[in-house]
């Protein structure tokens, strides 16, 4: 099938009525998408309840551990040369 063929086709399909559409597909779909908003934001207001629960989680332990101060140190170093002072 040629260009000139296919545009004719592809006009022939558009000059034609739209094809009737049941009415109870109408009700059918705006259950459906409000069912799908519905899931979409739980499931956003979840990853955020899930990220907040996070950064708090990340801020107690940091300020508990503290992983930016240097820990002590395990033992002493040895003290020499003073014996005679």
């Amino acid at each position: 099938m040629n260009r000139p063929q296919r545009e004719a086709a592809v006009r022939r399909i558009m000059e034609q009525s739209p094809p009737r559409v049941p009415p109870e597909l109408y009700a059918h779909a705006v259950r459906r998408g409000g069912r799908v908003l519905r899931r979409r934001a739980a499931a956003r207001r979840l990853m955020w309840l899930v990220l907040c629960a996070a950064a708090v989680a990340f801020t107690v332990w940091a300020l508990t551990v503290q992983p930016w101060v240097e820990p002590p140190s395990e033992t002493t170093p040895p003290v020499t040369g003073w014996e005679g002072w």
